[in-house]
């Protein structure tokens, strides 16, 4: 049971982390800018909040789902102005300045803003909800053991996912010019600004 519940929840993990949405293009885009170690911590700030949401699904806090669902209109709100932030910021980047930029955001910054805007979107738990009941996973609420197990094993699922992605996606950074850079930046800031005005349009449509 204990090596199911592993693979189950690497399985979920990837499979809620592949899919190209504004923190993979977010990801790639670092990645290419600042190299992989950017692009990885900024994919585990994902993952955490992958991890989290897991954990209420896995140990069937209803009530702490219940109550994001319900404050889904100003969590959308906020991730999809951060989105409309970071993508303006990024198409206004300049390559020449990335080590002013590497300053500026760091580390931690690119963990926690990532970090942030998973958690910002009420998809990801409705997401966790809905594939941890289709597989039966759900009655890991009341076994603490299997329930820390899963949630652990989603968080390495995300994770692998994204020290996959930024690692090929390094391979590429020494072929990019400053001009490639350039074009870069506006294209994924254009895409990242995007998702986060479609988030917020939405909630009037």
């Amino acid at each position: 049971m204990d090596a199911l519940t592993l693979l189950s929840g690497v399985i979920i993990g990837l499979s809620i982390a592949a899919p190209v949405g504004p923190i993979g293009v977010l990801c790639i885009r670092r990645t290419l800018a600042k190299g992989w170690r950017a692009g990885l911590v900024s994919g585990l700030g994902a993952a955490t909040a992958d991890a989290f949401y897991g954990g209420i699904a896995a140990f069937g806090l209803a009530f702490v789902s219940d109550f994001l669902v319900q404050q889904q209109v100003w969590l959308r709100v906020i991730g999809g102005v951060f989105l409309v932030f970071l993508g303006v910021r990024t198409i206004l980047a300049k390559p020449n300045e990335k080590s002013q930029e590497d300053k500026k955001l760091g580390l931690a910054g690119a963990y926690g803003s990532t970090l942030l805007l998973t958690l910002t979107n009420p998809v990801t738990i409705i997401s966790f909800v809905a594939v941890f009941a289709s597989l039966g996973l759900g009655n890991t609420a009341g076994d603490y053991g299997s329930a820390t197990l899963l949630v652990l094993s989603v968080f390495a699922g995300s994770a692998t996912w994204w020290l996959v992605l930024s690692g090929s996606v390094s391979m590429l950074r020494r072929k990019v010019t400053q001009r490639v850079m350039m074009w870069i930046n506006r294209i994924s800031g254009t895409i990242i600004m995007g998702f986060g005005i479609v988030a917020v349009v939405s909630l009037v449509l």
